[in-house]
């Protein structure tokens, strides 16, 4: 029965412990990575936050420079009692995406101190349009909207001249 009561009570410690083993690792490692927005237009900033980067990483993507990632609230190396959460171990940055880059789905990877993380699809970068008159690709006039025009300048012309000519014949009854 001593046997079976000191088998119990190691039974319980290697499962306490296998179960707080891969708690404790998850705390150390970055995790939840954050792209706000999550749709961009090329040359917008990214705002990208991470969960449990104490002190601070790298973040990269191949539509934005390597951008650094700052620890909120002083959620440094040092604060080994703070478990996740805002100021106790994420940190933000905020990346600016290429002007050149293509319109897509883009992964983001995270370093924080030689530990890794990459979330896939992170953002979406849209293509843009070009503006003006309702999104049109010629400059200038063309040669359809210079006939347009000459027509109009003609109608106004005669217009004007009958009208002209139709008050100075009032004049002489």
């Amino acid at each position: 029965m001593r046997n079976t009561r000191a088998l119990a009570v190691a039974g319980a410690a290697v499962a306490a412990l296998g179960l707080s083993a891969p708690a404790a690792v998850a705390w150390e490692t970055p995790s939840n990575i954050t792209a706000l927005p999550s749709v961009i237009a090329r040359g917008g900033q990214l705002a990208i936050t991470v969960d449990n980067c104490r002190g601070g990483g790298t973040a990269t993507s191949n539509a934005f420079s390597p951008t650094q990632l700052s620890p909120v609230g002083g959620g440094g190396k040092g604060n080994e009692g703070d478990r996740g959460g805002v100021g106790n171990g994420t940190a933000r940055g905020t990346a600016t995406i290429n002007s050149d880059a293509r319109p897509g789905s883009y992964d983001i990877t995270v370093d924080c101190g030689g530990r890794r993380m990459t979330k896939p699809q992170a953002f979406t970068v849209i293509g843009g349009v070009r503006g003006g008159l309702g999104g049109s690709t010629t400059t200038g006039a063309t040669p359809t909207d210079v006939a347009i025009g000459g027509g109009l300048v003609a109608a106004a012309v005669v217009g004007g001249g009958v009208f002209w000519m139709r008050r100075r014949a009032e004049r002489r009854i």
